[in-house]
């Protein structure tokens, strides 16, 4: 699914009107029906409805949801937000259509004229939409801290008003969402950590946006769904060997931290991967072999990986980090495999940290390769971000200037590739926000590595499986319960599902 720009939002709802030979308000009588259709079927109707608009389109969408609620026979109160202006010609048009009917109609010019809100009430937010291109100030900044403070039900229509869809809102005054109605598509900034709080759930509403133009418009952002995901599914041949499906490397752990590696190994051998050879401190031998048997294991140095004869040619993937540490003798391994890797090459957790940490042109991330940050380890390579969007660009900006690939690991992780194409994933959950389940991915993405899919679409899918098992185990444990080992475990139901026909 594309993600589009409110600009470019605004030539999608253009073109439709053409197309279809619509009036812009029938369009605005779409949104309002589907809107009322997913209160109704959802229980709202119960409620007294308030409805709080502005004066442009989205305030527009608002009334016209208004009178379809109120031949519902559904108590419904409409709040518009004084600005002194007329307000846009659908917005009047539904206005009119609106006062028809003998509506409980109230203006909002300041603070003392706004409504009791009690626990039995529903607020829609109609407010502001996607065509809102500065933070909020005034009544309108007053009157959205008012409604967050007392209201305990909202529903946004499109997107919360205050917040901006293609920059951050992190300062601004927003409404604080229970859902989000977001009219055919998500919208960017759905998509970024800081803005959650604002959105709660969001619940896609299609509303008939034209076919084609979603089609032919270009966009820099899409968001992964099933579909994409089974159009690069790997196919495993009936005469296949276990050569056909590479020979991975990882190499992680140090003392203490031989838990990372192991977690890393279960992760790719999960992937299919035909061979798996792990280098590791001797002090991990016996924690390895006898943790995950069908994987080889070199060792090198006793509590720390230190310099090693090995040839890395033989292998078709490497990934680095997991449980590594920082001694010095593993920062001066890693500085010589950096200056000479040929490899599909993974770079995680300790192994970005000494790059951080070190900045220094020898320890140069070879192009090609794939980084797994969180947004800390992020900001340790590339500086310190002010907020989530400032962090994307210069993600956008770093791995086309690197050639490398990046994922950005979060509620909506984000693979970024060199060549400013970004996709969001939506499998998941906040029960995954617990250790060890970054060191399963850079295993996942290796293991799919070693198997020669190429990239993004190895990074496509092995975070799409990540996620998509930690919604299973979530399922099966619990947000709280679950743990790393738990989404390890519900790898294979997730291929599963995913291989059915």
């Amino acid at each position: 699914m594309k993600i589009f720009s409110a600009s470019q939002i605004r030539k999608w709802d253009e073109a439709t009107i053409r197309e279809q030979g619509l009036q812009e308000t029938d369009l605005m009588e779409r949104a309002a029906s589907s809107a009322k259709n997913w209160l109704l079927e959802n229980g709202f109707g119960k409620f007294t409805i308030y409805i709080f608009c502005g004066k442009g389109n989205n305030g527009g969408d608002g009334l016209a949801l208004a009178r379809l609620l109120m031949q519902e026979k559904i108590n419904v109160k409409i709040f518009i937000l004084e600005t002194g202006k007329s307000g846009t010609p659908g917005f009047q048009e539904n206005l009119h259509k609106l006062q028809l009917l003998h509506c409980d109609l109230h203006f909002l010019p300041s603070a003392e004229h706004y409504p009791v809100l009690t626990r039995d009430i529903l607020v829609i937010d109609a407010l502001f939409g996607t065509g809102l291109n500065r933070p909020l100030t005034g009544n309108a900044a007053t009157l959205v801290q008012y409604i967050n403070h007392h209201a305990s039900n909202i529903v946004s229509l499109d997107i919360p008003s205050g917040m901006l869809a293609d920059d951050s809102s992190e300062l601004n005054s927003c409404i604080r969402s229970r859902y989000t109605l977001s009219f055919q598509q998500y919208k960017l900034a759905f998509l970024i950590a800081e803005n959650n709080m604002y959105t709660g759930e969001v619940i896609i509403i299609p509303i008939g946006l034209s076919d084609s133009f979603a089609e032919n418009e270009s966009s820099a952002f899409e968001l992964i769904n099933e579909n994409l995901i089974r159009s690069i599914l790997p196919f495993r041949e009936k005469s296949a060997h276990k050569g056909n499906f590479g020979h991975a490397l990882l190499v992680a752990g140090s003392e203490g931290m031989m838990g990372a590696a192991l977690l890393a190994a279960r992760g790719c051998m999960q992937m299919g991967t035909g061979k798996l050879t792990c280098l590791v401190p001797s002090i991990g031998y016996t924690i390895m072999q006898s943790g995950i048997p069908e994987a080889m294991c070199i060792v090198s140095g006793e509590k720390v990986i230190e310099q090693t004869t090995l040839s890395t040619s033989i292998f078709s993937a490497i990934g680095i980090g997991p449980g590594l540490g920082k001694d010095e003798r593993t920062i001066h391994w890693l500085k010589q495999q950096l200056a000479q890797q040929n490899n599909k090459l993974v770079l995680d957790a300790d192994a970005l940290n000494i790059i951080a940490e070190k900045n220094e042109s020898s320890f140069t991330i070879p192009e090609g390769t794939v980084i797994t940050p969180h947004p800390l380890e992020f900001d340790r390579l590339f500086g310190k971000s002010k907020n989530g969007f400032e962090r994307l660009n210069k993600a956008i900006v770093k791995a086309a200037e690197l050639n490398i690939y990046i994922i950005l690991k979060g509620h909506y992780t984000a693979i970024i590739t060199p060549r400013n194409k970004v996709y969001f994933n939506n499998t998941g959950n906040p029960g995954m926000a617990k250790a060890g389940m970054g060191d399963v991915l850079t295993g996942m993405v290796t293991g799919l590595l070693a198997r020669k899919l190429p990239l993004p679409e190895a990074a496509l899918l092995a975070v799409y499986i990540h996620g998509l098992a930690g919604d299973l185990a979530a399922a099966s444990k619990s947000m709280e319960a679950m743990q790393a080992s738990d989404l390890i475990n519900s790898i294979p139901e997730a291929w599963k599902y995913l291989l059915k026909n």
